[in-house]
């Protein structure tokens, strides 16, 4: 029987939003009398069901009791329109619909809802299991398409459990004793890295969800009054925290991962500064893969941009611009691990592009080193051409955040008449400084060829961002291109 049934080694959670905290035993009865529930409304191997809430106990209760039936599930967004939920309704054809407790009726034509917390009783005793395959779907996360044809990344009982041992074998549970949460659960980095790895250890889990700028003031307080030993999370959500809390002071976090978005080597010694640690680990980690897939700690490098280091099982392989795939040298990064998705939900033609021959074409740019350390330089999927010259977005964004009165930068394409596209970039500065645009070109002339120098500049308050906290270049080039013509 798969690892994700059972309910032996769980750890607690604490919800330091609401301020409770369920017991390990207090969530295994909560799972065993939603599964009971769920199996008289017919749910079982095969089926599939959504859940519309997350970051909180409820939700893994929920989760876990689909789990237990060998159902797959489907993690939405709690923030969907009506709208979007009833879009990826219609594609994925669930068999059930999971509302948040207290939470008003969806409305989804055809489609069963409950409220588990209200309609499921607590149940001590064990349940008997049914039998079933460990590849069939147990995870759905979706990673674009809320109002398009859906993306939705399945994963199954295999390859999650697959990647929680290869955390395990990265990951002490000395380290994960204490793991704070600050990344919602509707996606891989949240859900699997953050969450599921420290509770299926045993260890102790604290959710601290999206909490914004005040939340993210009073990250070093929430470190120190509960001994957090673990922590992970997003590059964007650093640039706040440093900029707003004060440091944690008692000495209690043993390491911190960044991942889900590039990481500057500036920004990753500044977290070693405030987090008072070297064993800051950049990771490298993909929804496809089931989150991290490779990492590297400050504390064994000097910390480098795009350094994500070797491989959390698995093997690496460089798809150069020739098409000889190869070990190591530069090219489109390959993966090959048994955490792969099984692939895209009812989109074969996507996985088709995607997975060949058990290798998943990530759309990352970079190198493999003969010792196998990757090292990323950017996407194929959003460089520039310049006339026939291709740059990576990131390569800019990287340097400008060099600048000590940038925040943040984006590097984006532009069409152009002579070129056919040139470089744009949206850029938040340190308003206590008075940066301008021109000052910005003459600092980078030095510093990037010129084909890179952006030559459209957009000076922005704040670079918008997915709910995930990452920056989508496409928002944000329509973002600014929109702020432009309304001036």
């Amino acid at each position: 029987m798969t690892l994700l049934v059972n309910l032996k080694a769980l750890g607690s959670i604490t919800d330091l939003v609401h301020g409770t905290k369920w017991s390990a035993e207090k969530l295994r009865r909560a799972v065993l009398g939603r599964a009971a529930f769920l199996k008289e409304k017919n749910i079982g191997p095969g089926s599939l069901v959504l859940i519309s809430h997350g970051g909180t106990p409820y939700f893994f209760a929920d989760l876990l009791a689909v789990w237990q039936l060998g159902a797959g599930v489907a993690c939405l967004n709690a923030t969907l329109t009506k709208f979007e939920l009833e879009n990826i309704a219609k594609f994925v054809e669930p068999e059930a619909l999971l509302r948040g407790p207290g939470e008003a009726l969806k409305g989804m034509a055809g489609i069963l809802e409950f409220d588990l917390e209200n309609e499921a009783e607590e149940i001590p005793k064990a349940m008997p299991l049914e039998e079933f395959a460990s590849d069939n779907p147990a995870l759905i996360l979706f990673t674009s398409g809320t109002t398009g044809d859906p993306k939705g990344v399945v994963h199954t009982f295999h390859s999650i459990t697959e990647r929680l041992k290869n955390n395990w074998d990265n990951l002490s549970p000395e380290i994960l004793s204490k793991t704070l949460s600050v990344l919602p659960t509707h996606f891989g980095h949240g859900l699997i890295g953050n969450c599921l790895t420290p509770l299926f250890a045993g260890c102790d889990l604290f959710l601290f969800p999206r909490p914004g700028i005040a939340g993210a003031a009073s990250l070093g307080a929430v470190i120190d009054e509960n001994s957090i030993t673990f922590m992970s999370s997003v590059p964007s959500f650093w640039k706040v925290v440093l900029k707003a809390s004060k440091k944690p002071t008692l000495g209690t976090l043993r390491q911190v991962s960044v991942g889900s978005a590039p990481l500057t080597a500036d920004l990753w010694a500044s977290i070693q500064n405030w987090t008072g640690i070297k064993n800051v680990v950049n990771m490298y980690g993909i929804t496809e893969t089931a989150n991290w897939a490779a990492g590297i700690s400050g504390a064994a490098t000097k910390p480098g941009d795009g350094l994500v280091g070797k491989m959390w099982g698995g093997e690496v392989n460089v798809l150069p611009k020739d098409g000889n795939q190869r070990s190591t040298g530069e090219g489109e990064i390959l993966l090959k691990t048994p955490s792969l998705m099984e692939g895209y939900l009812k989109r074969p033609d996507l996985t088709a592009q995607v997975l060949k021959d058990g290798w998943y074409n990530t759309g990352d740019w970079g190198t493999v080193s003969r010792d196998g350390i990757i090292r990323l330089l950017g996407r194929t999927k959003t460089e520039i051409n310049k006339a026939g010259i291709k740059i990576l977005p990131e390569e800019i964004d990287m340097l400008l955040e060099k600048h000590p009165d940038v925040i943040e930068a984006c590097a984006f394409g532009v069409p152009d008449m002579i070129s056919g596209e040139t470089v744009a970039v949206a850029v938040t500065v340190n308003q206590e400084k008075t940066l301008t645009v021109s000052d910005l070109r003459t600092w980078c002339r030095d510093k990037i060829r010129p084909d890179g120098i952006p030559e459209k500049w957009f000076l922005v308050d704040e670079i918008p961002k997915t709910d995930r906290g990452k920056i989508n270049r496409w928002v944000v080039r329509e973002y600014c291109l929109n702020k432009e013509q309304n001036q």
